[in-house]
């Protein structure tokens, strides 16, 4: 992804950098989450990510097939708890070709949906 400058007074989209300093591939995670189905709530894909320490829920926004925006959560203002998110890593299937991150759990997505899908 390439770097952004500040531009107009207007504050560049958040930009995200893994402990090692290195990006995060968001276009395999992208094409991932485009595979399915389940992720896609409202205008927003949805997954896990899980750390050393903790695990976070992420939403990545979509334009022209490419990553338009992504952050991590704060999954308990969206009424998701810490069991919840855990739930999702400890029973994925595996099938998120990238490691460290997990679809979302049905529990998780219909939490979601109640507040994103119109």
């Amino acid at each position: 992804m390439p770097k952004v400058k500040e531009i107009t007074g207007m504050a560049p989209l958040p930009h995200y950098v893994m402990p090692d300093e290195s990006e995060p591939e968001y276009e395999l995670i992208l094409e991932q989450l485009q595979n399915y189905r389940k992720s896609l709530i409202g205008s927003s894909f949805y997954y896990v990510r899980a750390g050393d320490e903790r695990c976070c829920l992420c939403r990545i926004v979509h334009g022209g097939g490419k990553v338009f925006f992504h952050e991590m959560v704060d999954h308990q203002k969206h009424g998701i708890s810490d069991e919840d998110i855990e739930e999702a890593v400890k029973f994925d299937n595996g099938s998120f070709a990238l490691p460290g991150h997990y679809h979302i759990s049905p529990r998780i997505e219909q939490k979601l949906r109640v507040l994103y899908d119109i």
